[in-house]
């Protein structure tokens, strides 16, 4: 399968990925550079691959591994055979970057750490995603999505005020450190067209999570307080109304959230008159702090008002008169909703073996258009492209490595 990327879209064309990397943290870095031109070649086990592509019966593993291997390629190699072993590394030395996140110490033993790849490609930047950094304590441990998220200090501001640590429903610890990954790529790329120059790149999952609650050490260093749950409300709690109020209908969603910023009295002025509350304008009572001091009270007069409304109305309303609002939205009504198709912000995929599946895909617009979105591989399915052209290797070469199960077959 070719995989044919338009002019707007190939800002990275001529960037060679070897993506070492399975589950999720690793290959959402990689495809987010396949979706900007580069060409990212998944190396996988003969035997199965990615441990995500999931057994036959296996569905949502399946379909995750659909989600986060887009625009890729794949070569399946035994990595245990001195002669497959050989074949990354040739790849290397034609590669821009190698990106891996096995369990610590597995590459080392493999063969295939920094120390080994740099030697023989200098200019290479390789990237490494761990759960713990370099130095920590932890440095060892094995780690997931959920663990970063509770050892990054996530859970703690996550959930009911007075409930327990709650796990955030975004894979901050897989995808967010896969992102903040991407970026340093990019910066490190950049680097090495001007100078030549490779880099070591390494990121812990816990790191990246201190990296997205900022907000909460500022509340910490401003309070002196250690920064608590606060249930849909934002870190400390901030200025009433500041949460998702229940909406005609009361459903599991059928909330909207209301934002009035303290920097803003604006907001609750305009939402008084849009309750009718007018009587309640230039009451000091309710000012900043004193709502603050009333929130329980200013939630029920809010929510007397919100479930006279459904929640798409009330954030239009809501809207109209400049005041923060959005409906809170479930997955049912995000996949139905035409505009995020239109738009190509969601699109719909073609798959020999699953039929057809819809993803959300890149969502920067490049000149004004969203990146196209090709299909996950089948295991295996480039290794005769990719190592004619990227080693020069004939058929009789191939056939006789896949004869030896060095390579996987042809699917």
């Amino acid at each position: 399968m070719d995989i044919n990327l338009g002019m707007s879209e190939n800002c990275l064309a001529g960037m060679k990925v070897v993506d070492l990397s399975q589950f999720e943290a690793g290959p959402s870095c990689t495809e987010a550079l396949a979706w900007m031109g580069a060409e990212v070649v998944k190396i996988e086990n003969p035997k199965g691959g990615d441990p995500m592509r999931g057994a036959h019966d296996d569905v949502y593993h399946h379909y995750q591994f659909l989600q986060y291997n887009a625009n890729k390629r794949s070569v399946t190699v035994n990595l245990k055979d001195p002669r497959g072993l050989e074949l990354v590394k040739d790849m290397v030395r034609t590669a821009d970057v190698v990106v891996e996140n096995f369990a610590p110490n597995t590459i080392e033993r493999l063969g295939l750490g920094p120390d080994e790849l740099m030697k023989i490609n200098s200019g290479l930047i390789y990237c490494r995603i761990k759960g713990f950094g370099v130095g920590s304590r932890f440095e060892h441990n094995l780690a997931f999505d959920m663990i970063a998220q509770a050892c990054g200090g996530l859970m703690s501001i996550t959930g009911d005020e007075d409930g327990p640590p709650c796990k955030p429903g975004a894979s901050l610890g897989d995808s967010g450190t896969g992102m903040l990954l991407t970026v340093s790529i990019l910066g490190a790329y950049i680097r090495k067209l001007r100078t030549g120059q490779g880099e070591l790149l390494e990121v812990a999952m816990q790191d990246a999570i201190l990296h997205y609650i900022r907000n909460a050490f500022t509340y910490m260093e401003s309070s002196g307080k250690v920064a608590p749950r606060s249930g849909s409300r934002i870190v400390g709690g901030g200025c009433p109304p500041n949460g998702a109020y229940p909406c005609k209908g009361g459903g599991a969603n059928d909330f909207v959230y209301i934002y009035t910023s303290f920097a803003n009295p604006e907001h609750w002025v305009r939402l008084l008159r849009i309750m009718g509350r007018e009587d309640l304008i230039g009451d000091t009572r309710y000012d900043n702090h004193g709502r603050t001091e009333r929130r329980a009270e200013v939630d029920a007069i809010v929510s007397e008002w919100t479930r006279q409304q459904d929640k798409i109305t009330a954030m239009e309303i809501l809207g109209e008169a400049k005041i923060p609002a959005g409906a809170v939205m479930d997955t049912r009504e995000l996949a139905e909703d035409k505009n995020f198709i239109e738009r190509g912000i969601r699109q719909t995929i073609q798959h020999p073996q699953s039929g057809e599946y819809t993803m959300s895909g890149w969502p920067v617009r490049f000149g004004g258009s969203t990146l196209p979105v090709t299909r996950a591989p089948l295991l295996g399915e480039h290794n005769i492209d990719v190592l004619e052209r990227w080693l020069n290797l004939d058929a009789n070469a191939i056939t006789a490595l896949q004869g030896d199960n060095v390579i996987g077959e042809n699917p």
